[in-house]
């Protein structure tokens, strides 16, 4: 199988973009270059053997939307997409997708209440660490529930970054 990719210079570094074709199924922070031993053995756990193929065109519609959302253009994606982790793991990121608006922030203990799993805010947390779909899917907008900026697989400043962003503050 072919994965089709293509990477974007972004206020929070170059960003990797990762299509099937029709779907996205990954955005990370880096490069392939930085990142080709992580994607290979990601895509071999869900794919079977794949290869990586730059094509910029069948991640353009991701490309878009992001450029628009450091723009100030756009709140909400649209792009399609597709989860590829434990059943536990996509149920954690639909919540995310789903609940948690632009500019605004939940705790890892909502986020495991949304799910009815009121006492599975670790596991929420390690599921959080491990979204595949950084900024779309707003890990970023998850707190501690003291109210503090805790975890974020970019890094805390990636994460302070997009926060005030939304809320139109900048840093």
């Amino acid at each position: 199988m072919e994965l089709l990719y293509d990477e974007m210079d972004s206020p929070v570094g170059t960003l990797l973009l990762v299509s099937d074709g029709e779907k996205m199924v990954r955005i990370e922070y880096g490069s392939m270059a930085d990142l080709e031993e992580k994607m290979t053995g990601w895509a071999a756990r869900y794919f079977g053997a794949a290869s990586f193929v730059k094509d910029p065109e069948k991640v353009m519609g991701a490309k878009k939307e992001l450029q628009e959302y450091f723009k100030n253009e756009r709140q909400q994606f649209t792009i399609p997409f597709e989860f590829h982790g434990t059943d536990f793991q996509k149920q954690v990121w639909q919540a995310l997708f789903d609940t948690i608006s632009f500019g605004k922030t939940k705790t890892y203990k909502d986020i495991a209440e949304t799910i009815d799993k009121p006492k599975a805010v670790r596991a929420v947390g390690g599921a959080v660490n491990k979204n595949p779909f950084s900024i779309v899917v707003p890990c970023h907008r998850v707190i501690g529930a003291n109210g503090k900026m805790v975890g974020y697989n970019g890094g805390l400043d990636k994460k302070e970054f997009l926060l005030n962003h939304e809320i139109g503050e900048s840093i």
